[in-house]
């Protein structure tokens, strides 16, 4: 997401005035200074809550894994948070972060059951919706660049986050992603130390069983990224056969708006193969693809007409020699924010 889409999206300020509204329709013929105490208040915690702007975006995409349901959480976070400074503008909250994530998380959470029965009915696999971000090299990303490239959950990780219950992934992205402790996570969801622990324990075994812990450096990600697109554009069935695994699994995200989508995932090296190459038959004839940093990981995003046409994500073997996993994401909704210049992104 480049630094305009920043801009675009919520950052607090076009609700200052409301407050201000707000207040002097309950207190009628206040003093001029009153006025401008309360509008010093809401100016005060506009800029509070942009301040941890950054860290709620990251922490509610990491809990949902869609950008527009964040951009929703975090308007429902801004209300509440400047209708309590509002209300009681001289009672000062001593944590404002602790507070605002308090706050951006129980909504969240809220928000999660209806995100659920939307999936229900959601055709084919879900993917996370890809999220386009720098590197240091490639010049300073915004703030949903910057907390995404620090606290980095990568597709694959993403969608094992989908398989916990709310309260475990909440627990999860909390203490193993942001490095919140159990005490203080206790008092964001309001449960018992206790309790968290059991949560954190049974989310911690959950994602280790489906995902242990290793990484593989950028550059090869990206080499692995430009020969897989190379051998599968050119219809390479043999380079294909060597990148991938036995055991690889390959995830299209359609959301029954591409007819070419998988209905569900297809495993096994071979199902997979024949898969590729009949996409590759049917791709058209005046693709681009742009190599960029995708959730974190180097991935290939396609475009054709310069519109964006796929993100091609892929997982790779601890060693890093072999495919393991491969996201596609096709839907046009959520490739409605890439775009084809130097940013990728709106």
């Amino acid at each position: 997401m480049s630094s305009d889409s920043a801009e675009e999206g919520f950052t607090g300020e076009e609700f200052a005035g409301e407050g201000v509204t707000e207040e002097r329709a309950g207190e009628e013929g206040r003093a001029p200074q009153g006025d401008v105490a309360v509008a010093g208040v809401i100016e005060a915690s506009t800029g509070v809550f942009v301040g941890h702007r950054e860290l709620l975006f990251s922490l509610v995409y990491n809990l949902l894994g869609s950008v527009a349901d964040t951009e929703d959480v975090l308007q429902e976070t801004w209300l509440s948070w400047s209708g309590r400074t509002s209300r009681s503008p001289r009672q000062e909250i001593e944590n404002p972060r602790a507070y605002l994530v308090r706050i951006a998380v129980n909504h969240a959470l809220a928000r999660k059951d209806a995100i659920t029965r939307r999936r229900e009915t959601y055709v084919g696999p879900w993917l996370p919706e890809p999220l386009i971000t720098k590197t240091a090299a490639e010049g300073t990303p915004d703030v949903a660049e910057q907390a995404l490239r620090t606290e980095s959950v990568s597709m694959a990780m993403m969608v094992v986050l989908e398989t916990l219950t709310p309260l475990e992934r909440a627990v999860f992205v909390l203490h193993e992603v942001f490095g919140y402790a159990h005490t203080e996570i206790a008092g964001i969801l309001e449960r018992s130390p206790s309790a968290v622990r059991q949560l954190a324990h049974r989310a911690r075994a959950h994602v280790q069983a489906r995902r242990p812990r290793y990484e593989t450096t950028p550059q090869v990600q990206r080499e692995v990224a430009e020969r897989f697109v190379a051998a599968a554009l050119g219809g390479d069935l043999d380079a294909l056969m060597e990148m991938l695994a036995p055991e690889v699994t390959m995830w299209t995200d359609g959301g029954g708006k591409v007819r070419t989508a998988g209905l569900r995932p297809v495993s096994g090296r071979d199902k997979v193969c024949r898969m590729l190459a009949g996409y590759a038959e049917r791709a058209p004839k005046d693709i681009d693809v742009h190599y960029r940093h995708v959730n974190g990981d180097a991935s290939a995003v396609v475009f054709s007409e310069e519109s964006p046409y796929a993100v091609i994500v892929m997982d790779l073997t601890p060693g890093g020699d072999q495919v393991r996993g491969i996201y596609a994401v096709t839907n046009p909704d959520k490739l409605a924010r890439i775009r084809s210049g130097p940013d990728g992104e709106e």
